[in-house]
């Protein structure tokens, strides 16, 4: 069936003709030349080109001859997930996360360490080591490599926020997080914040799959948002769309780094539990010591639940009305058990427009992919970038 999304037979667009075909025969396989050529609106000459390169590269793989129809029986082609790869790695205060994808966007590979602090003469050689070991791990030969997603909490650029907060980044301020990675992992690399790239990952294998109007409430050191909408990542002008732990939803609150009063990040984010706990002489240093604590009812636990999530009903509301999404998802650094009894406690506002009859999904769910959700989707973004194609203007 035809994908939507047409070639050119003019040799600027020979890129994209590329990936229309990819995402063709991806959808569609085993394809014909022929049939890939009416479908796409290209030549067959141009197709036979564009199939040689892809088989070449290892994109397409042959499939046999189809047989039954007048003539010489046609060579099929099929979709080789395993022909590329692409490598996602979170950059978080405490932590790197570190996931490997194939074309398909299957999990091949994950890892995690922890790290004291996460500046760049840290973190950059040890990224550069946890890329090699992934390699190594799945036997993956690095010319088959698309790209690396790297993705770290913002805001981008020079604003009021830059330095505030936990998710912080030390080291960072007046670097170029593009040319540096580049620079160190020779190899083509983009940067994304960890709440749009946690969103990515969700639509491609989580539960926003197949959904085009969805937020995504991320749980790093801090909250962001990704917010998609006709497809499409909303990023803003300066690429800070969604930082919404700064947020105010108490007047005269708690003091946060950024200047404000009563935002939501002091109330509540892992960092904002931390924190809390820490009073009663209870120390966090892992997921799974959020998730025993609940497990234990223990009391100090289920009051930060309740406030936290008196503060997120707030927001989600809000949300709700801003977007008018099809959904909204909860996930991120915290444990699965944490994100449910936070789900469980949230309030959903009646007056929303969210609150409707003909709900085909929850008004809010939790993600899928749990903390390495952002990681896997620095490399989604890489795969996505290869395989699929954009709207081009043809003239």
């Amino acid at each position: 069936m035809p994908i939507g999304i047409v070639g050119g037979n003019a040799e600027r667009n020979r890129d994209h003709n590329q990936r229309v075909v990819l995402e063709y025969v991806r959808a569609n396989e085993p394809a014909g030349r022929a049939e890939i050529a009416r479908s796409c609106s290209l030549s067959i000459q141009a197709v036979s080109n564009i199939t040689a390169v892809l088989e070449a590269q290892g994109l397409l793989k042959p499939d046999g001859h189809k047989t039954g129809g007048r003539g010489k029986p046609a060579l099929q082609y099929r979709f080789n997930p395993d022909g590329a790869f692409s490598v996602g790695v979170e950059l978080r205060p405490d932590a790197i996360v570190v996931a490997l994808l194939n074309l398909s966007g299957e999990l091949s590979y994950s890892n995690r360490v922890t790290i004291e602090v996460a500046d760049p003469e840290t973190s950059v050689p040890l990224i550069s080591l946890m890329v090699s070991d992934a390699m190594l791990e799945t036997k993956r030969d690095r010319n088959k490599l698309l790209g690396v997603g790297i993705v770290m909490p913002g805001p981008f650029g020079q604003t009021a926020l830059t330095s505030a907060g936990e998710a912080v980044l030390p080291g960072w301020d007046g670097l170029d997080p593009q040319e540096v990675f580049q620079t160190a992992l020779n190899c083509p690399t983009l940067i994304e914040n960890d709440a749009t790239a946690a969103a990515v990952s969700e639509r491609v294998a989580g539960v926003a799959k197949g959904l085009d109007d969805f937020c995504f409430v991320y749980f790093g050191a801090g909250i962001g948002l990704g917010v998609v909408s006709k497809g499409h990542m909303q990023r803003g002008a300066f690429g800070n769309a969604g930082e919404i732990g700064h947020i105010i939803t108490q007047v005269n609150g708690k003091p946060c780094a950024c200047g404000n009063n009563g935002c939501l990040e002091t109330y509540a984010s892992r960092f904002a539990a931390i924190q809390y706990m820490k009073e009663f002489d209870i120390e966090l240093s892992s997921g799974e010591d959020f998730a025993q604590l609940l497990v234990n009812q223990n009391s100090h636990m289920l009051e930060w639940l309740d406030t936290a999530s008196g503060h997120l009903s707030q927001v989600i509301g809000t949300l709700e009305n801003l977007y008018d999404p099809q959904t909204i998802i909860l996930g991120g650094a915290l444990p699965d058990k944490v994100i449910d009894a936070l789900i469980e406690r949230i309030r959903l506002p009646v007056g929303s427009v969210s609150n409707r009859d003909d709900r085909e999904i929850e008004r809010l769910v939790r993600g899928f992919s749990g903390r390495q959700t952002a990681a896997i989707g620095g490399a989604a973004m890489v795969i996505h970038q290869t395989v699929t194609p954009s709207h081009l203007t043809q003239t």
